[in-house]
C-alpha cells in the first residue's frame, strides 16, 4: 500500500514537472528550453528565447504551479473542516471574499506590494467564518452550506463591482481578475504571495494527522485528546492563507479546490492526509499549469483566461456531485460539525 502511494505521488510529481516544462516551452513562440535555461543559469539573457523565458514564461509557470497547489490543498482542508465534499474555496465564497479584499486593499493602499495578499487573507477568512457560522448555527445540511456560500459569494462579488465602479483604475486587468488567469503576471506579483504559500503548505502537511483525527468525528476526536475547536480554526487559517495568496495574483480561479481533491481521493482512497495533501498539491500544480497551457494554444493566436477553461471543466463536475449527493441515502452528520 505504501509503495502504491509512493508511486502515485511520484507520478503526480512527474506530471507537475512535465506540465511546467511544456508551459515554459510552448506558447505563441516555441522556444528551445534547455538552451534558454542554460543561458539564464550562466547569468545571461542575450537571446530572445532567454528573455521570453525569464520575463514571460517562468513567471507564468510559477504562478500556475503555486495557484494550483494552493487552491487544491485549501479545498482539501475546507472539505475536512466542513465535512462536506461539495465545499471548495470558490463554491463557499472564499475566493470572492479574497478578491473583494484584494480590490479594497489596492484601492486604499495603491502601489503596496503586500496589500493584496494580506487583504486577500482577511477576505478569505471572513467568508469562511461567515459560512461556517451560518452552517453551525442553523444545523445546516451539505447543500444548505453551499447555498450559504453562493449568497456570501454574491455579496462579495457585488462589493468587487462596487469598488470597480468607484475606483476603475484599481487593477489594470480587473475583468481578467474576475475570471481568473495568469496573463501579464510577473515575479514582482508573486513575491509577496509565495512567502505566504510555501510556509502554509508546510503547515498543512504537518497538520495531516490532526486532520485525520478530525475526520473521525467530534466525539471520537475529543476522546483521542484532540483540541477540536483549535484544530478546526487552525486548518481554516491555513486554508485561507493558501486561497487568499493564490487569488491575490491569479484572480478568481474556480473549481480547482473541488476537482483536484476528488480526483486525489479517487486515486488514493479515503486514506491518510499525509498522502492526500501532498498529492493534492502536486495534482493541482500540474493540472492548473496544463490548463493554462491549453488556454494559450487551443485558440491561438487568441488566448482565453484559464478561469474560463476551468469553469467549463468544473461546472459540470459540480452538478454531478450535487446529483450524486441527492441520490445518496441520508445519513446523520457528524455531531458538532456542519453538514
Amino acid at each position: 500500500m505504501k509503495s502504491k502511494a509512493g508511486l502515485g505521488l511520484l507520478g503526480l510529481g512527474g506530471l507537475a514537472v512535465l506540465s511546467a516544462a511544456l508551459g515554459a516551452s510552448i506558447g505563441s513562440t516555441l522556444i528551445d528550453l534547455p538552451a534558454a535555461l542554460g543561458e539564464l543559469l550562466r547569468g545571461q539573457a542575450a537571446t530572445p528565447d532567454a528573455r521570453i523565458l525569464l520575463h514571460v514564461r517562468l513567471p507564468r509557470v510559477c504562478a500556475s504551479l503555486l495557484c494550483g497547489a494552493s487552491l487544491s490543498v485549501s479545498g482539501m482542508l475546507i472539505q475536512a473542516v466542513l465535512s462536506n465534499p461539495l465545499a471548495s474555496p470558490n463554491v463557499i465564497g472564499v475566493n470572492a471574499g479574497a478578491g473583494f479584499c484584494t480590490f479594497l486593499a489596492m484601492a486604499l493602499v495603491p502601489g503596496s506590494a503586500g496589500a493584496g495578499p494580506i487583504g486577500a487573507f482577511f477576505g478569505a477568512l471572513a467568508a469562511t467564518l461567515l459560512v461556517y457560522a451560518v452552517a453551525a448555527g442553523a444545523g445546516a445540511g451539505k447543500l444548505t452550506i453551499i447555498l450559504a456560500g453562493v449568497a456570501v459569494s454574491s455579496i462579495f462579488t457585488a462589493g468587487i463591482n462596487t469598488i470597480k465602479t468607484f475606483f476603475p483604475d484599481t487593477l489594470y486587468n480587473g475583468s481578467t481578475f474576475l475570471i481568473g488567469g495568469f496573463s501579464g503576471v510577473s515575479f514582482s506579483d508573486l513575491s509577496p504571495a509565495w512567502l505566504m504559500i510555501l510556509p502554509a503548505l508546510v503547515l498543512a502537511f504537518l497538520m495531516a494527522r490532526p486532520t485525520d483525527v478530525l475526520c473521525l468525528g467530534e466525539e471520537t476526536a475529543h476522546s483521542l485528546g484532540l483540541p477540536v475547536n483549535a484544530t478546526r480554526f487552525g486548518l481554516i487559517l491555513i486554508a485561507c492563507v493558501l486561497a487568499g495568496a493564490a487569488v491575490s495574483f491569479s484572480g478568481l480561479v474556480s473549481f480547482v479546490g473541488l476537482l483536484c481533491p476528488h480526483i486525489v481521493r479517487r486515486m488514493f482512497g479515503q486514506g491518510r492526509h499525509r498522502v492526500l495533501l501532498p498529492a493534492a498539491a502536486l495534482l493541482g500544480a500540474g493540472f492548473v499549469t496544463l490548463c493554462d497551457l491549453f488556454s494559450r494554444v487551443l485558440f491561438a493566436p487568441y488566448e482565453i483566461p484559464v478561469g474560463i477553461l476551468l469553469s467549463f471543466l468544473g461546472g459540470p463536475f459540480f452538478l454531478f456531485l450535487i446529483v450524486k449527493q441527492r441520490r445518496r441515502p441520508s445519513r446523520p452528520g457528524r455531531k458538532g460539525a456542519p453538514g
